[in-house]
Order: structure tokens, then sequence, then C-alpha cells
């Protein structure tokens, strides 16, 4: 399959790489397809089916598209890739809509009758949006391993084809998903990331992740 990566820090990079090394063509998307960090991420998925490019030429590549970007550049970075790009494609938004400020921890800069997902989707009208990777760190998005199993992926969209989709890209990198409904379940997942992100600036790691617990 190919795949097309909008942004080109530590999430889009990981996920990138764990795709790639599936056997997926990975294009990965930049405002600057001649970085640092586009030359190191080529560098470290050398002999894979990588290349690097614009966000346009990313969106357009990608039978599927991950979008990886900071909140705050998030819908400059789909205006510059082309809405038309996107157009029928399943696109996971793994963003937080993040807020900082200096001497104050991170806080959501969207929340209870919106969302960054649905804002995503309204952007991109022609897409199908599926929230995924966006409650844990970058260093477990792929073959996530800790002592009490897999966690669990928590998803929503609006079209159910393409969580199925996502579900099984997500089953290929370790991770079980619980689908939790349309896209305004991203007004759920987005503070559940808070959780994440406040527990890790009280512990100063990454290693944690949330599961679901039935019987």
């Amino acid at each position: 399959m190919k795949v097309g990566i909008i942004g080109t820090g530590d999430v889009g990079r990981v996920i990138g790489k764990g795709l790639a090394d599936l056997g997926h063509e990975v294009k990965i998307g930049s405002r600057d397809p001649k970085s640092e960090n586009v030359k190191t991420w080529l560098e470290k998925t050398k002999g894979k089916k990588t290349s690097a490019g614009t966000f346009a030429e990313a969106a357009a590549f990608g039978e599927l598209v991950v979008l990886a970007t900071k909140w705050d550049g998030t819908e400059n970075a789909l205006k510059l890739a082309g809405p038309e790009n996107f157009s029928g494609k399943v696109v996971i938004d793994a963003t937080n809509p993040l807020l900082f400020e200096p001497n104050k921890p991170p806080r959501l800069a969207v929340g209870f009758n919106d969302s960054a997902g649905e804002q995503v989707q309204r952007w991109l009208p022609k897409a199908r949006v599926v929230k995924a990777f966006n409650t844990v760190g970058n260093t477990h998005m792929v073959k996530p391993d800790l002592p009490c199993g897999p966690p669990d992926m928590f998803i929503c969209g609006n079209d159910g084809a393409a969580k199925q989709k996502v579900t099984e890209i997500l089953k290929s990198l370790g991770w079980p998903a619980i689908d939790i409904g349309g896209i305004e379940g991203a007004r759920y997942l987005e503070p559940l990331a808070m959780i994440w992100i406040a527990f890790f600036l009280r512990t100063n790691t990454g290693n944690h992740a949330f599961k679901l617990l039935r019987k």
C-alpha cells in the first residue's frame, strides 16, 4: 500500500518507518523535503520503499494518509497539501490540539463541543478521517512492548470501512483497536491524551499507555 505522511516530527517519522518496515511504500511530506529531519529519516529507512516530497506530493501519493503535524501548523499544512489530494482517502489523524504557553504545562486548545478530529474532517470534507495514535507517546506507537501486554488504541471516525482499514493497520503494528464511534469521539480521546501527557510530565517517562479492561 502507498502511504503518505504529512509531517516530519517524531510521530510522522516513527509511524512512517513502522509502515515501511512492514513493506508499505511511504512518502514523507514536509515544507522542506531537504531538511535534516528528512535526510536522517531516509537514511534510517534505507533499503525500504521510502521517499520524501512536499505536503502536496505526499498527500497525492498516498492511498492512505497519516496526519502527524503540530496542531498550530495543521490547517496550513493541509492547505499546502491541497484538500483535493485527500478526496476519498482514509486519513489517520494523529494530532492533538495542544496549546503551549510560557512557563505553563500544555493544555487543549479545542474541547467540549469540538475537537481537532472534527476540525480535520471539516477541513477535508471528502476524506474519511479516523482518529488514532493520539493517546500514546511516539516511542510505543509501533509494536508496543509493555509488561502487562499490549495496550489498546482507541479510534473514532464516521466511516465504518475506513475504521476497519485503520484497525487492520493498527493490528499489523501490534495494536488492538477499540472503536468508540463517530469522529465526535475525538472530544474524549484528545483529553485522554492529556492524561498521558500529565503523567509524563510528573514522571519524566513515556513508558505508559491505556488499556480497556473487560470481563
